[in-house]
């Protein structure tokens, strides 16, 4: 497919060498109006709702510095995702990082900003928490799905008496919040120990599909992409990519690592399966850089932002 010379364009390896030059998501134009695209880049630079290591705040600075190895087309779907769509770098949320519920406020606004543009998001974070007023931003008249790749539920109640809000609670609020429906919610590749072993059983009461990771691998990512499908069938659904659902030989530069996780081959294989569904926004969560010593968890977070981009941009184009 030929490009629209009106969408905006990743500048070239050639152009200027990808270590030169402004840093932006997948080297392409830094804009301030939503309106002027169909899918947002957008950096949510904040940790505050951390509980174990932070730096997750440091995340899209360093997704944006490794996009610059993404090019134009995918090599395996051969997704072409700035033929299909006006995409763009939003720039980041305007945090404020020593108070969570001004974040929260502050965060939903910009992401309704962005809905009522006619914009979809592409998220790099920040800690998980971020969702959250990502998905308050997408609120809509149903409640949404979700495929989440991730390590933990994340469907905890409260931390350190009665606080809310933290990456351990976002999809509990969620869920609570009418924003995502739980019979509509498949998490994939949860694993490590637990603080009691009824840890997940609220999740499992609303229905959501918990896939732990002795399942997984038992499945494997193909029958896995079978029973995403299964579950969030066609209703609007959002993707959230937790960096620690890899294993931490993948991706060392995370805020909770666990041990035992699949692959970043594996992962890539599972978005690339989800091309078809009904997608309405994206992240790429929990990169930490200051315990990424080698850049590798970068790497993958930019990498799999790119994957989630082709799939997305598939979606949106189909749907004009």
């Amino acid at each position: 497919m030929a490009h629209d010379d009106s969408y905006f364009r990743p500048l070239g390896g050639s152009e200027l060498p990808r270590f030169a030059g402004r840093s932006t998501f997948m080297r392409l134009p830094l804009i301030d109006d939503p309106s002027e695209v169909d899918i947002a880049l957008i950096g949510l630079p904040w940790d505050s709702g951390s509980t174990n290591r932070a730096g997750q705040r440091h995340g899209p600075r360093e997704i944006r510095n490794n996009s610059t190895m993404m090019r134009l087309v995918h090599q395996a779907s051969r997704i072409a995702p700035y033929d299909l769509c006006r995409i763009a770098d939003l720039g980041d949320v305007p945090v404020n990082p020593i108070d969570i519920r001004d974040t929260l406020e502050r965060a939903t606004a910009f992401y309704r900003r962005v809905h009522q543009a006619g914009a979809a998001p592409l998220t790099a974070g920040g800690d998980h928490l971020g969702t959250l007023p990502i998905l308050r931003g997408l609120a809509r008249d149903e409640p949404m799905a979700l495929v989440q790749f991730d390590a933990h539920s994340d469907t905890n109640d409260t931390y350190f008496g009665d606080n809310p809000y933290t990456h351990g609670t976002p999809f509990r609020r969620a869920i609570e919040e009418g924003l995502l429906d739980p019979r509509r919610i498949i998490q994939i590749g949860i694993r490590g120990s637990l603080y009691e072993a009824s840890d997940l059983d609220w999740a499992h009461e609303q229905g959501i599909r918990v896939l732990e990771i002795e399942e997984y691998f038992d499945l494997g990512p193909d029958k896995v992409v079978e029973e995403i499908w299964r579950v969030v069938g066609d209703t609007p659904t959002y993707v959230t990519f937790d960096i620690d659902a890899l294993d931490p030989v993948y991706a060392p530069g995370t805020g909770t690592p666990e041990i035992g996780g699949y692959s970043t081959r594996e992962a890539q294989r599972m978005i690339r399966g989800l091309r078809g569904l009904n997608l309405v926004g994206a992240d790429v969560m929990e990169v930490a850089p200051p315990f990424d010593s080698s850049g590798i968890t970068a790497l993958a977070g930019a990498s799999l932002m790119f994957e989630l981009l082709c799939v997305l941009a598939d979606a949106v184009a189909k749907r004009r």
